[in-house]
């Protein structure tokens, strides 16, 4: 099969696309037809090993996180799922796989995907859909009339924030780059403040969500920003971040948090049900085939992208 293969970490060059046996499943594991696989800024933050000592130092590795297709094989332990089922599938950090033709994921990260929303749309959710989902409904308690800022909003996270932040009727404000401002205004959001004209720590208003979805800005920068019992979630659990996160957990009115998301079946029927309705628009800016896997990731890691890149394998 056809995959996206790097042998070291390093910079794009190190990223090739070769022919590798495909994988068994064994066990709990799912073996899944990919259609569909989304880029993601981890994937190439895995790419040049800042993430290694999550994923290890073994090569070669596949990379990938997500990835929508149909099921072509099961391990013997496996009770939801059985050949030609369309699936969600998020592959282990450890293990990914899912920038190739055939990934491995274990049962309990595979979720049905819903007739009527596509392969394209449905590989968008597990990564960048659910961090919005958890880190505003679950880590900042998001609820009618409150104040939310999204840091990013017109990327693969803040886009689906900026809807969500809608859909839990807050009040929106949305940080971007004044080229992405009516994309970003088309979403929902109430105000729109281009970050190379104006800081939003130093406006004076205050939120009582921060939720910085390109980890651009600190807890220590945004802290004037927050409303007294305010919090600032990030998606990189930074040092600093975790250190915060400890100390105000206990000692502050003012939180930060860095988001760990947990992929489950009823946060991900929860995102489909949103896209089926036309609350939730999955707004893909870039589709590249596999063998472009190089250009896709060149493109995510020069901050540019406006919503979702994804690979099409089929």
């Amino acid at each position: 099969m056809k995959a996206v293969v790097i042998n070291r970490y390093g910079k794009n060059d190190v990223v090739e696309i070769k022919d590798v046996p495909v994988p068994i499943p064994v066990q709990d594991d799912v073996l899944i037809k990919v259609h569909v696989a989304s880029v993601n800024p981890v994937d190439w933050k895995i790419r040049s090993g800042m993430l290694r000592m999550v994923t290890g130092g073994i090569f070669p590795k596949i990379l990938g996180r997500e990835c929508a297709g149909d099921v072509a094989e099961t391990g013997g332990r496996v009770k939801h799922f059985k050949k030609g089922d369309q699936v969600i599938g998020l592959p282990s950090i450890r293990r990914m796989g899912a920038f190739a033709e055939y990934a491995i994921a274990p049962e309990k990260t595979v979720f049905p995907k819903l007739m009527n929303v596509s392969y394209e749309d449905a590989a968008a959710i597990p990564i960048a859909g659910l961090t919005a989902l958890q880190s505003l409904r679950d880590y900042g308690k998001i609820a009618p009339g409150r104040k939310v800022l999204v840091n990013g909003a017109s990327g693969g996270v803040g886009h689906f924030a900026v809807q969500i932040a809608r859909i839990f009727g807050a009040h929106v404000t949305a940080v971007c780059s004044g080229a992405k401002i009516d994309f970003v205004k088309s979403l929902g959001a109430g105000l729109v403040i281009d970050y190379t004209r104006q800081d939003f720590t130093a406006g004076g208003e205050q939120f009582d969500i921060i939720f910085d979805a390109v980890a651009k800005r600190t807890f220590g920068q945004c802290k004037k920003a927050l409303a007294p019992n305010g919090v600032y979630i990030s998606t990189l659990p930074f040092p600093s971040t975790v250190i915060n996160q400890y100390v105000t957990g206990f000692f502050t009115g003012k939180k930060a948090k860095a988001v760990w998301v947990v992929p489950n079946a009823d946060d991900v029927k929860w995102m489909q049900d949103q896209i089926k309705a036309g609350t939730i628009r999955v707004a893909i800016e870039k589709a590249y085939l596999i063998d472009q896997a190089k250009e896709a990731l060149a493109y995510s890691e020069s901050g540019r992208a406006t919503g979702k890149i994804i690979l099409k394998v089929i």
